[in-house]
């Protein structure tokens, strides 16, 4: 393998885990367990380990931070590099959109994650990183909107 010789971002995966018909969505979050944003809630997500597909870490991080194993699909809801989007440096995500049925289980944070609980749309709380844009992203590839909620814009 040839030496790059070009700045790389720190490559992460989250996953937006909806569950329940439309108008009665939930989604899945976790509340960080370790800075940045200790304490807040955001998607379930986490840094690729070396040569690990983006859809592979999804699944991984959603099981380690949740206890939730999911094996339906992912659909990509997009990529997400904005400067500045995580305070520990340039940091791209691959964004994930599962939908889960509603007996999928009860959830649990572990690994890094302090919390795991179902929210509904309608009552996000404010959210880390990014993440309120990115489940918009995947509400409105649903053909669904984000309710007015108290989940704040982007930090």
């Amino acid at each position: 393998m040839s030496k790059v010789d070009h700045p790389r971002p720190g490559l992460t995966a989250d996953t937006v885990v909806v569950r329940g018909a439309p108008g009665r969505r939930e989604v899945l979050l976790i509340r960080r367990g370790n800075p940045p944003y200790q304490g807040m809630w955001a998607l379930p997500g986490g840094f690729l380990d070396p040569f690990e597909p983006p859809v592979d870490a999804a699944r991984r991080e959603l099981a380690e931070e949740t206890g939730l194993v999911y094996d339906g699909p992912l659909v990509l809801v997009g990529v997400y590099g904005e400067p500045g989007r995580d305070p520990r440096g340039w940091t791209v995500s691959a964004a994930y959109l599962a939908l889960a049925p509603d007996d999928s289980g009860p959830v649990a944070g572990a690994d890094d994650a302090a919390e795991a609980r179902w929210f509904p749309v309608g009552d996000l709380p404010a959210l880390a990183f990014d993440h309120v844009v990115i489940v918009r992203d995947a509400l409105t590839a649903l053909g669904e909107e984000l309710p007015g909620s108290s989940a704040a814009e982007p930090l």
